[in-house]
């Protein structure tokens, strides 16, 4: 792998987190498969994409159905065996790298996509401005960021583990919710060299297990939330995991437990 500013990043998912993904990848898209066609609208026959952030590489292989070649870049080696494995198309290629300070070739690609990808960047704006770097110019941006969690159906049963934790999961603003403000999205995406950026409130049903227990032990073995009752102890981790449980049968139903999540569609030109 090249130069990796993002170090923390890349120890996490190249660990218990992109372990976690890699093994689960069938379960962590049906949380977020639901976006997909929310970015792959935006991909032409001709297109060469690039997908920031590929993870286990769903999108990365459904854009490449879809266009002339697609690249994926991850940071996460685990997710990327696991995408390569999974690879069904011949016109697909994954990459293990920084998005940052990767040396993606000038102008080789025509549109740039993510599916909650983007949001874990040290330095956004150099991050983006390497993109733009790779893409044509008037070269296009289409990419899922997390909205706020306040309101969400996602932020109801994340409240749910506070009273039981030492520390909440994650104010928004923060981590997974960096990208949740639109004005700061337009900032950085402009400092980066872009413009017309449009950020598009998008909803999807997320699928987190069969039943309310099962999505409990989903939900509880998931990175952030694992870290946060690793902190707690054993006594108190149950205890949360209880309360997870409890909240999802809010959310429970004949075809699982769904939540209805809710994203930002931003897209701009280069």
């Amino acid at each position: 792998m090249t130069g990796v500013v993002n170090t923390a990043q890349e120890a996490a998912w190249n660990g218990y987190e992109g372990r976690h993904w890699a093994d689960h990848a069938a379960r962590y898209d049906a949380v977020n498969s639901g976006f997909n066609h929310d970015v792959l609208d935006r991909v032409r026959e001709n297109d060469r994409v690039l997908d920031l952030g590929c993870g286990n590489g769903q999108l990365t292989r459904l854009a490449a159905a879809r266009a002339r070649h697609a690249v994926g870049v991850d940071l996460s080696g685990p997710m990327l065996a696991r995408a390569r494995a999974d690879a069904d198309v011949p016109n697909v290629e994954f990459v293990q790298g920084d998005a940052q300070v990767h040396p993606f070739p000038a102008a080789a690609f025509d549109l740039a996509v993510s599916r909650f990808g983007v949001m874990f960047y040290a330095d956004p704006v150099a991050a983006f401005a390497n993109v733009r770097r790779a893409l044509v110019p008037g070269g296009r941006l289409a990419l899922l960021a997390m909205t706020p969690l306040a309101g969400t159906d996602l932020g109801v049963v994340l409240g749910a583990l506070v009273p039981h934790l030492p520390f909440p999961t994650g104010a928004d603003g923060e981590g997974p919710t960096s990208f949740g403000d639109p004005a700061r999205v337009s900032e950085v995406l402009t400092a980066a060299g872009f413009a017309d950026v449009v950020c598009e409130h998008v909803e999807a049903d997320q699928v987190w297990g069969a039943d309310a227990e099962d999505a409990a032990g989903f939900m509880a073995a998931w990175g952030p939330v694992k870290h946060h009752m690793d902190l707690a102890g054993p006594e108190a981790a149950e205890r949360a995991r209880t309360a997870l449980a409890e909240v999802l049968t809010r959310f429970a139903g004949p075809d699982g437990v769904r939540t209805r999540g809710t994203a930002w569609l931003v897209t701009a030109t280069g």
